[in-house]
């Protein structure tokens, strides 16, 4: 199904998008794929392929996807919100609202056990959460290889790997459990994934006095009209939601991961996920991205200031802390971090505009706000795989801004 006008976008090319994306499900990369493109009020939206390999049940415009780290740009905004409400203010210490994380003790190195440390040079701020910045995160590499991957490990604590939805800790005990750790490096020394955002969702809630999705459904969900969008999915809705897979490592072929009447997020998760715990649409995800586009405006609801939204999209990592955090080879050449976001920094491809913004999912998603070209583009799926090396991303991306028609 295509919605198209023609104002900033050629019919064309976007046939060509669509096709290329036909030929991916055809041969069974990947069961089934939605994309939306939207720029200057031209909007196209394209489905293709089934929910599940082997089904019948297509997917449609409704259909609801786990967006994993598409999460962060979220959690994120809503933690600028409480900066607007003057509930928190990025360079506090977390430690008024997180006390488990006050008097951190630091890791000599990776390799050291767990009590040789030294004392933290400062506290942990909430901009350090907002940037990766904190101290803790995910290390990329062989698992178990260090004695701080070891402890998280037997501890069972989500936040520092793939993206679990089902856990047994809620998130006070999530964050005693956190509290026990020392961090891997310095407060603001360098980029580490992921935890930050999970951190932030508790903060959020502690902040806020709610719990962390009610705060978003009444601040972020609910004024956007983003109704398909939340940790679970409701029974009533289960029958939208895509099948999930793996791409199996050695043969290439899609290995089931997560359901749908067995779903993990077929209820309501013990720790609601503010890195990596959400299902959303489209629809409700082209909203988002329209709203950071609009500079915090959608219709007649304001979400953020400009201010806020120009602050959380800029790129606030050094050229040291760059250097210094591991990622994919040549990744910060071009790259920075802000709030929960990427933020493109030079041009390096076609589809790289400095500017740009937006994150990927692990899972099978990926989104771009782009203020230079006026436009918003996502792709959701439900192929597990690195976005970087995904043909599907690539053809997309290549396709998107090969559609431009000025």
């Amino acid at each position: 199904m295509e919605e198209a006008m023609n104002r900033g976008l050629s019919r064309v090319r976007l046939t060509r998008l669509r096709d290329r994306m036909t030929r991916h499900v055809e041969r069974g990369y990947v069961p089934g794929i939605a994309t939306v493109v939207s720029r200057r009020g031209d909007t196209h939206v394209h489905a293709v392929g089934n929910k599940a390999l082997g089904g019948s049940d297509p997917v449609r415009r409704d259909t609801i996807f786990r967006i994993t780290s598409m999460t962060k740009p979220i959690t994120a905004v809503a933690t600028m919100i409480l900066v607007e409400d003057c509930k928190l203010r990025l360079d506090e210490p977390v430690e008024r609202l997180l006390p488990e994380l006050a008097n951190r003790r630091v890791l000599k190195s990776l390799e050291s056990e767990l009590d040789d440390t030294v004392f933290a040079s400062r506290s942990i701020t909430v901009r350090d959460l907002l940037t990766f910045r904190l101290g803790l995160g995910m290390i990329f590499g062989p698992p178990n290889q260090y004695p701080i991957q070891r402890a998280i490990s037997e501890m069972g604590i989500i936040g520092f790997g793939p993206p679990m939805q089902s856990t047994p800790h809620d998130a006070d005990e999530w964050m005693r459990l956190v509290g026990t750790l020392p961090l891997m490096h310095q407060p603001g020394e360098r980029w580490m994934y992921n935890t930050g955002s999970c951190l932030l969702g508790v903060l959020i809630a502690r902040a806020s006095g709610q719990p962390f999705e009610t705060y978003l459904r009444e601040r972020v969900f609910e004024p956007l009209g983003m109704k398909d969008t939340g940790f679970s999915v409701p029974r009533s809705k289960l029958d939208r939601l895509a099948t999930s897979y793996w791409a199996n490592q050695e043969t290439g072929a899609l290995d089931f991961h997560d359901g749908v009447e067995d779903s993990q997020w077929g209820r309501p998760p013990a720790f609601p996920d503010g890195g990596a715990g959400l299902v959303s649409t489209i629809d409700d995800y082209l909203a988002f991205g329209q709203m950071l586009l609009n500079n915090g405006k959608y219709g007649s609801e304001r979400i953020l200031s400009r201010p806020s939204v120009e602050l959380m999209t800029a790129d606030h990592l050094t050229d040291d802390q760059k250097a210094k955090s591991a990622f994919i080879p040549g990744h910060w050449d071009s790259r920075g971090w802000g709030f929960g976001v990427q933020v493109i920094t030079r041009r390096d491809d076609m589809s790289a505009v400095p500017g740009q913004y937006g994150w990927d999912g692990g899972f099978g998603t990926t989104w771009r706000t782009d203020p230079a070209e006026g436009m918003v583009a996502i792709l959701m799926t439900q192929r597990a795989e690195f976005p970087l090396f995904s043909p599907v991303y690539q053809d997309f991306w290549a396709s998107v801004y090969g559609s431009i028609d000025d």
